[in-house]
């Protein structure tokens, strides 16, 4: 019997980079609900990058990295309504809450995007939480004069972990989308 309820768990996107993982469902749908309303509030500004703004905007919480300054900075702490989800995220993530000390929450309006790059080096582990609409994760890494690439798609209240080689390795990405959609990326300090 329990080999039958096996077949309908959910799976994980198949041929993961190593360190790489998915867990559908993280949260509910009330709790997401929930999340985009308080979202609704945050002072988001437009992510700078050496000069240019992208379309997304940002709010970071406990760390925010400067890139005109090349440094990590102390920013307005965690929020008690994002402690939950920091708690969930730590769960999955195999570690404490208190470790993940960074919390960087996206807003993505139709047609904004996320070029290709890694997290910063001055973070640890890199773990996000995708919010109203599905997006395809895609991931390269150089492989001689070319590129191996992997992609999957992030459910809605899905959860992602980078650690590893996933984390160090390979980049990721995300195309514009055609909806609104929220992502909350919990970081630890490397």
């Amino acid at each position: 019997m329990s080999s039958q309820a096996d077949l309908f768990a959910p799976q994980p996107p198949p041929d993961l980079p190593e360190g790489l993982r998915y867990q559908p469902d993280l949260i509910t749908r009330d709790e997401e609900r929930d999340l985009a309303a308080r979202f609704e509030a945050l002072p988001f500004k437009p992510f700078e990058f050496h000069g240019y703004t992208g379309h997304r905007q940002v709010v970071s919480f406990g760390w925010r990295y400067d890139f005109g300054r090349r440094s990590l900075d102390p920013t307005t702490p965690i929020p008690d309504f994002l402690l939950p989800l920091r708690t969930k995220v730590a769960t999955f993530a195999g570690q404490a809450p208190e470790a993940f000390e960074q919390a960087l929450v996206s807003l993505y309006e139709p047609g904004a995007a996320i070029g290709w790059h890694r997290d910063r080096p001055e973070f640890g582990q890199v773990a996000g939480v995708s919010l109203l609409t599905p997006c395809r994760f895609r991931l390269r890494r150089k492989v001689g004069d070319g590129w191996e690439r992997r992609a999957f798609e992030a459910a809605p209240r899905s959860a992602y972990l980078l650690a590893g080689p996933s984390r160090t390795a390979w980049e990721h990405s995300i195309p514009a989308l055609e909806t609104r959609r929220y992502s909350v990326t919990f970081r630890t300090l490397a």
